[in-house]
């Protein structure tokens, strides 16, 4: 074993180039491959390649909302977290997560809904232009279904659906991969927060 010496400032840019070069010939547009190089980043998995599905010109499409100053909505602190806020902010955009709300709580009680469920019922009039889902499949498909129902002030440009585990996800994210608006998600059960908040912060570098 040999541990290398490398300058901070270049460790991601080494990181990209050992991602491209164990990669190699790949038929995504460079906006896409941006996306999923983060992708395979943040988790080490390579398999991303094979799963990951962009539809409806979704690049476009979530570059559209950050530029428009329009919020993003995640179904869990963890993604809340680990998206560039600053970055976000010089376009005019938030960050909002209303999982742990007082009232989230009581009308996921009320409905017998999940937490994060509820929390996209009660985000619906925030102004959302992304979705990004990377935990619970029920925060998906309550997603797809206020879509289907258009829901009055509820018109994200953009769904990032990858929740990750086994009751539901890899469902959700095929039900997903079948719509005509603009998404990305990656089939099967992989998936995760770490997923979601690289897809979006990788549109944000885009710009």
């Amino acid at each position: 074993m040999q541990i290398r010496h490398i300058n901070p400032q270049e460790i991601e840019a080494e990181s990209f180039r050992i991602i491209e070069e164990e990669l190699g010939a790949h038929n995504f547009s460079s906006a896409e491959f941006a996306v999923l190089r983060r992708v395979i980043h943040a988790t080490g998995d390579f398999s991303f390649a094979e799963n990951i599905r962009f539809g409806n010109n979704p690049i476009a499409a979530g570059l559209q909302a950050i530029r428009s100053g329009r919020n993003i909505l995640t179904d869990v602190q963890m993604a809340a977290s680990g998206i560039s806020k600053a970055m976000l902010a010089k376009y005019g955009g938030k960050v909002i997560c209303r999982v742990s709300d007082e009232y989230t709580a009581a009308l996921a009680r009320e409905k017998q809904w999940t937490r994060s469920e509820a929390a996209m019922e009660l985000a619906a009039g925030d102004n959302i232009g992304i979705v990004a889902i990377g935990n619970a499949p029920t925060a998906l498909l309550r997603t797809i279904k206020m879509l289907a129902q258009a829901r009055v002030g509820f018109h994200p440009e953009l769904i990032i659906g990858v929740p990750v585990g086994f009751v539901n996800a890899a469902e959700s994210k095929e039900l997903l991969n079948q719509k005509q608006f603009p998404y990305i998600t990656t089939l099967g059960r992989k998936g995760g927060t770490p997923v979601a908040v690289a897809m979006v912060n990788a549109l944000l570098r885009l710009l």
